[in-house]
């Protein structure tokens, strides 16, 4: 664990996403549900997302990181 989140999550963390969410989503991985990581431009995510919800997934989250925060 480091800073109270386990290594997935400093690594979720540390790309920008908000700790709160970091906590919601090893909470899911620690009951067996499924996290799902895409990155791209703002069309790319637009696409995934929506492909996602046709799966109707029980959440679903984006989100926006500043720009230039993942090389």
């Amino acid at each position: 664990m480091v800073g109270g989140v386990s290594a997935i999550g400093a690594g979720l963390f540390s790309i920008g996403i908000p700790k709160d969410s970091v906590l919601e989503y090893e909470l899911a991985l620690k009951v067996d549900k499924y996290l799902v990581v895409a990155r791209g431009t703002a069309a790319e995510t637009a696409r995934a997302q929506a492909l996602m919800a046709e799966l109707r997934p029980v959440v679903l989250h984006a989100h926006r990181l500043p720009l230039g925060h993942i090389r």
